[in-house]
């Protein structure tokens, strides 16, 4: 179904190849499982093999990539490929720009499909596989990072392409939804289809890929069987919130960076946030964890001002974050967001992180630069435009300009996306210094063995309330 010969690939404005002498072929009904380090190519893959990167893209391709026996340059666009090939980008927001999840997914169909009942009979069925039915009316913006994922999963399988691919689909997702989402393909590897994935979470994929994929600087450095290539891989980790190794929090020693009393948010006529009441301490090392929709990103957004609390009171040290000026909470209070690309707009690697020294006035801006890019692993990628960076340096582009600003406390919403896990240990180092040094760390997360490894307390949330709060024993930051 799908054949590369010697397939390789460098970025219009790239001085090394993405793509190294790619050689595989995927059958119909297989399932390859493709991951490796970050920007090891795993995405740029994806944009090959779904006929993106020739038709969009530009630059310099050489070798042979078919789709069903068919050259991808002999078809007439992304318009015709999609017909046999759906694509779930790393980024669900670059996906999702219809007013209603129903939509967004009768979108594609409508051009398909003449039967209107047919379209609404195909959009039932899928949201129900998908676990977002009762998501249906709502505005895909409004939804949290977890919810969108889904949403952008459950378009590409109304497409009921022979041929799916997706990247890094379960990022953003809690256990239950990892579980839903392996299961569905499962389901549709058994009906026939042809399903390629880009993932650094493994586990889950042992009795169901046929083949993994481990790709390393642009090349194919590995393939073989899950067991072949990953025999001691560990069994999922056990929900945090059942470890014995887990305390109820008491109060510390320390002076108080926030205090969140009673806090009611509502998004029309849901409510976020039930009653959230904390209190949050100096130097903590904090991992939020929850399902998705359960709060966790709605929560830290009132301790910057991004969102005001409809009923009870957020207070950051004096300011009141109901009513501070944004500009003064950030300076108190840095938060990288979960998809990078919301923070990124500018033509350079210097440029995004200039941006907020600029506005705060900063002295010596080209040394702090310099500084925080050999933090996070960024160092000589100043003039480098962000766009081009992969996943996982974007992310690590956000945490920079966030430590440029040198705010008291630090949220990371979901840190590690888009990390292999040897990056996200060396994230979660940098984390551990700072609050080493006197940073309030908080990381809302998805990834149980980082919270259990690194953060001193953990706070879980379910259907916008607080349901227990821990002193985790284990944690390096305790």
């Amino acid at each position: 179904m799908i054949l590369a010969t010697a397939l390789s690939y460098t970025y219009p404005v790239g001085v090394r190849p993405a793509l190294r002498d790619i050689t595989l072929s995927i059958g119909a009904g297989e399932l390859v499982l493709v991951t490796g380090p970050t920007a090891a190519g795993k995405t740029t893959l994806c944009y090959a093999l779904s006929g993106i990167l020739q038709h969009e893209f530009g630059g310099t391709c050489s070798g042979y990539l078919a789709l069903n026996g068919r050259p991808v340059t002999e078809y007439a666009g992304v318009g015709e490929l999609n017909r046999y090939v759906s694509m779930v980008f790393d980024d669900a927001d670059s996906q999702l720009i219809f007013t209603s999840v129903e939509e967004e997914l009768a979108s594609g169909l409508e051009t398909r499909i003449d039967s209107k009942q047919e379209i609404e009979d195909r959009v039932r069925d899928v949201m129900e596989l998908c676990g977002i039915t009762h998501l249906r009316e709502r505005p895909p913006y409004a939804l949290s990072g977890g919810q969108k994922q889904r949403v952008a999963i459950a378009a590409a399988l109304a497409m009921d392409t022979d041929i799916i691919i997706l990247d890094e689909p379960t990022s953003e997702l809690d256990v239950v939804a990892t579980s839903r989402i392996i299961e569905i393909l499962q389901d549709l590897k058994a009906r026939g289809k042809t399903i390629i994935i880009v993932d650094h979470s493994l586990e889950g994929y042992r009795n169901v890929a046929d083949r993994v994929i481990v790709m390393e600087e642009g090349h194919i450095s590995r393939e073989g069987t899950f067991n072949e290539i990953f025999p001691e891989q560990q069994g999922s980790m056990k929900a945090l919130y059942t470890d014995p190794d887990l305390e109820p929090y008491s109060p510390v020693n320390r002076p108080v960076i926030a205090t969140i009393d009673s806090l009611i948010k509502r998004y029309g006529t849901i409510e976020a946030l039930s009653g959230v009441s904390l209190t949050l301490y100096e130097g903590e090392f904090i991992a939020i964890l929850g399902e998705n929709g359960s709060g966790k990103t709605t929560l830290v957004k009132h301790l910057n001002g991004l969102l005001r609390p409809d009923e009870g009171s957020v207070h950051v040290r004096s300011l009141d974050a109901a009513t501070a000026p944004v500009i003064d909470l950030v300076k108190q209070t840095g938060l990288v967001f979960q998809n990078p690309d919301t923070m990124l707009f500018a033509d350079s690697v210097r440029d995004e992180i200039m941006f907020g020294l600029e506005n705060i006035g900063a002295d010596s801006p080209d040394q702090v630069i310099g500084g925080v890019l050999a933090m996070v692993g960024l160092s000589g990628s100043e003039a480098t435009y962000p766009r081009h960076l992969s996943r996982g340096e974007r992310q690590r582009l956000a945490v920079a300009c966030i430590l440029a600003m040198k705010p008291g406390l630090i949220i990371l919403d979901e840190p590690t996306t888009g990390l292999d896990e040897k990056e996200s240990d060396r994230m979660m180092d940098l984390m551990l210094t700072l609050q080493k040094s006197g940073h309030t760390i908080i990381m809302v997360t998805h990834n149980m063995r980082i919270a259990e490894e690194y953060a001193s307390r953990i706070i879980a949330m379910e259907n916008g309330r607080v349901i227990g709060d821990y002193h985790n024993l284990k944690g390096r930051a305790s």
